[in-house]
């Protein structure tokens, strides 16, 4: 049987921090908006977001614009590097994608990260929707794209813009990959 899937990546609008209660900053909220005309001509059968309010409060419009309902599921979190406030985290991050199971204390590695992503994506691909969008964060949407494409890692995430969306089509568990958002284009 063909079986044609369609993921939508969605890292999180702009906001005004790091802490799970952070909300989107005046631009990021302009951004979020700016999500109901960008999937106006695309099918949407899920939306599935990580349950910090950043995440949620971008596709909040979108979700309200469709009728559907965000399902948040702690899998979609962003990864914590550390408990503790890194000075040098940038340099911490980076050697985190060399070594996926380097974790400093208090936090998680990238292959633990990975597992719970993965987790996630392969429940998306055996249910019975087509259409599904992903909010997440920087660090685990490099890591869901990661599971598609190895060649995502510590640049990748680095060039990615708040916010960021990516399709991938998966069709007979062959996957392709692209980056959909201009922000030329939507005007940011």
């Amino acid at each position: 049987m063909f079986k044609i899937k369609t993921i939508y990546f969605i890292r999180h609008a702009q906001a005004e921090g790091q802490p799970i209660t952070a909300n989107l900053t005046k631009k990021g909220k302009e951004q979020a908006n700016s999500l109901v005309p960008f999937f106006k001509n695309k099918e949407i059968d899920r939306i599935y977001s990580s349950p910090f309010k950043r995440a949620v409060d971008t596709i909040g419009p979108l979700a309200e614009s469709r009728g559907l309902q965000i399902i948040e599921d702690d899998r979609l979190g962003e990864r914590v590097l550390s408990s503790l406030n890194l000075e040098d985290w940038q340099d911490k991050l980076k050697k985190s994608f060399e070594d996926l199971n380097l974790a400093f204390e208090g936090g998680e590695s990238n292959n633990s990260a990975m597992a719970r992503a993965a987790s996630m994506l392969k429940m998306i691909i055996q249910s019975d929707d087509n259409h599904i969008i992903l909010v997440s964060h920087g660090n685990l949407t490099t890591l869901m794209l990661r599971y598609f494409n190895e060649c995502f890692g510590f640049e990748q995430l680095m060039e990615l813009s708040n916010p960021d969306v990516f399709e991938i089509v998966v069709v007979n568990e062959k996957a392709t990959l692209r980056r959909i958002w201009d922000e030329e284009r939507v005007g940011f």
